[in-house]
């Protein structure tokens, strides 16, 4: 393979500038042909590459670097005046909303100041379940972290609920557990 230049981009014609870009380019698309011809994925890269960030974030997974302890889980029938004592305890912004060991739904601090600005007077005899998001977005903790990272970005959330096969909260992973790995 040629990649030979017929001059150089140095003014002074002594440093080897075009040459070794064209061989850094060339280097880049045998390596990228050979990745795909031989199928190499994202764990091949982690698997080889362990010690880095990059490899990190690629075998992190969300049980890694999610938090287990005092995530907020509330009845559904718990008024917005408690729900809003249990999220500022955590300091999470979030709080689980559960019924018979499995998560039905989330408030946010969103959730809450919506909430104070349509019930007015009333606000602090609502319950969690009428503001709660019924259809959350929740992740394994199986799952790796970069997975939990793109959900995040595209739905633009902070936080993620982490649970079980079952059903069952079992932590919650936050934007920044996520963004110190990168």
């Amino acid at each position: 393979l040629d990649v030979s230049v017929d001059h150089e981009a140095c003014i002074l014609h002594l440093a080897p500038t075009t040459s070794t870009t064209a061989q850094i380019a060339m280097g880049d698309a045998l390596a990228v042909s050979l990745m795909q011809q031989r199928g190499f994925t994202s764990v091949d890269f982690a698997r080889l590459h362990p010690g880095g960030s990059l490899g990190r974030r690629l075998l992190t997974r969300v049980r890694d670097v999610m938090r287990k302890d005092g995530v907020p889980c509330v009845p559904k029938t718990m008024t917005l005046g408690e729900v809003i004592i249990a999220i500022s305890d955590a300091r999470l912004g979030i709080a689980a909303v559960v019924e018979n060991g499995k998560l039905i739904g989330v408030i946010t601090d969103g959730d809450v100041r919506r909430a104070m600005a349509k019930y007015k007077e009333n606000f602090f005899r609502i319950e969690a379940q009428e503001i709660m998001s019924r259809n959350p977005k929740t992740i394994s903790p199986d799952v790796r972290i970069t997975a939990a990272e793109e959900m995040m970005r595209v739905n633009k959330i902070h936080s993620i609920i982490v649970v079980d096969d079952a059903g069952a909260v079992a932590g919650v992973v936050e934007f920044f557990n996520v963004s110190v790995l990168g």
